[in-house]
């Protein structure tokens, strides 16, 4: 078939059945010569889903984001919105908003033209352009700042117009890339909630990138961690929170990040443990071999602290510091050199140079391979 013929196929499937996805991508690769930038991401986003693209920066995500939006070819793949395949459509005709990091506002336009300018280039009559304007007004609290210009209005503001913009549309998705970097600290976790709720009622399909985990956690349906360009984790915040799926989930999610600890399986008399600076019977182990080489994830909320003398604790460890962040303490101990964070409620409960003794209870513990892969016990 030829590449310009391409905009009105349809995926493949969807002559034996109506596929429920706004947008997927089928074994999508991108590369700048030598560069692989993202390696077979498979994705598929259902309609209204609030998905978060989180990673470190450079791991793909916002590549993703453009390869969607048709503002970046792919290198290999399909890209699909809902059921037509649009790897040869252009931009303006793949029915999605973005909503850019610095706003891309007009200077020169107020924000009633701000906002109606989508519909304007698409030749709308002007009376419905008022009336559509008034109506994404109203639902962003932008009511009374129509008639003002970017330079007037405060940085929540901003970002509020550049949304409204984007609605404007009524478009199949809403991409959204680092929307929120922009903000301070406040106005960002503000924003944040704002952005959730007006989710809940416009019900459109949101893919939004972040660094920051605690924005994917608190806003996702659905959480795809990235690195280097590969997909590691799909899963809801409690998925990948409580069963991340290598030991790069199990630390980029999380704050602070999970404990690992190095060491091996040792099987003896029946029993199976954990042997590393800390021996811990495992009640349910993965399938290894006696010796394989392992490593322990615990998250710092599922250590306890206890007094040196408790008899029976998993390890006796020396306070090196005691972090006050208001309601909690992150305590980080030493344990025969190797460094372990515990977060406890309250503060003032240990005192850095102190002894203490470590429960650990074995209901909440990872296990990790050598290649850093999650090793689940035989079923």
């Amino acid at each position: 078939m030829n590449p310009t013929d391409t905009s009105t196929a349809t995926h493949p499937a969807a002559a034996q059945a109506d596929l429920p996805y706004a947008i997927e991508l089928v074994g999508v690769n991108k590369r700048y010569g030598a560069l692989t930038v993202l390696e077979h991401v498979d994705l598929e986003i259902e309609p209204g889903e609030f998905v978060v693209l989180l990673g470190p920066s450079g791991c793909g995500k916002s590549t993703i984001l453009k390869i969607i939006a048709g503002l970046e070819d792919a290198s290999g793949g399909e890209v699909y919105i809902q059921d037509r395949l649009v790897n040869y459509v252009r931009p303006k005709d793949r029915d999605v908003s973005m909503v850019f990091q610095n706003y891309a506002l007009y200077p020169h336009m107020t924000v009633a033209a701000n906002i109606g300018f989508p519909l304007k280039m698409r030749k709308v009559a002007r009376d419905v352009v008022a009336q559509r304007v008034t109506e994404v007004a109203a639902l962003l609290e932008l009511g009374q700042q129509l008639t003002k210009y970017p330079e007037q209005l405060s940085g929540g503001q901003r970002q509020r117009v550049a949304l409204g913009r984007a609605i404007i549309r009524d478009p199949v998705a809403f991409l959204m890339d680092e929307p929120l970097s922009n903000l301070d600290a406040i106005l960002r976790v503000q924003m944040r909630s704002e952005l959730l709720q007006l989710h809940r009622r416009v019900g459109k399909t949101t893919i939004y990138v972040t660094h920051d985990q605690v924005e994917a956690m608190t806003m996702a349906d659905r959480i795809v961690v990235l690195k280097d360009g590969a997909v590691q984790q799909i899963g809801t915040t409690r998925e990948i929170y409580s069963r991340p799926a290598n030991t790069f989930v199990a630390t980029f999610v999380g704050s602070p990040q999970m404990n690992l600890l190095p060491g091996h399986i040792e099987r003896r008399d029946g029993s199976v443990a954990f042997v590393g600076v800390v021996r811990i019977g495992l009640d349910a182990a993965p399938p290894v071999e006696d010796g394989t080489q392992v490593t322990l994830g615990i998250r710092p909320e599922d250590i306890r602290l206890r007094s040196a003398e408790t008899p029976g604790a998993d390890a006796v460890a020396t306070v090196r510091l005691v972090e006050d962040v208001g309601a909690e303490d992150f305590v980080t101990v030493d344990i025969d050199g190797t460094r372990c964070v515990v977060r406890v409620a309250g503060h003032g409960s240990v005192s850095e140079g102190t002894t203490v003794a470590l429960e650990i209870p074995r209901d909440v513990l990872h296990v990790f391979g050598a290649d850093g892969t999650r090793m689940d016990p035989a079923p």
